[in-house]
């Protein structure tokens, strides 16, 4: 059990570090705060916990996608109609 926990982990760093490439304060920024986060919960050995931990990633990337959709709403907004 702990292996396929481990998958779903390494999934979730991935996919986080994926999604940061496009973070509004920078790649770097986001990367440091993404190590520091793991790296602060890293000897988490109970099963549940760590299944609480991958369900509030898993909300941070749903969080992280809506940012990126509203930015993208909104520069093609500002294309098309102006503020006058």
């Amino acid at each position: 059990m702990a292996n396929s926990l481990r998958g779903e982990v390494m999934n979730l760093y991935k996919n986080l570090l994926y999604l940061g490439r496009e973070y509004p304060k920078g790649a770097d920024y986001f990367r440091s705060r993404l190590k520091a986060a793991f790296l602060k919960n890293k000897d988490v050995k109970d099963p549940e916990k760590i299944k609480e931990l991958i369900a509030r990633g898993e909300f941070v990337i749903k969080e992280l996608e809506a940012l990126y959709f509203l930015r993208k709403y909104r520069a093609m907004k500002q294309r098309y109609y102006s503020d006058d």
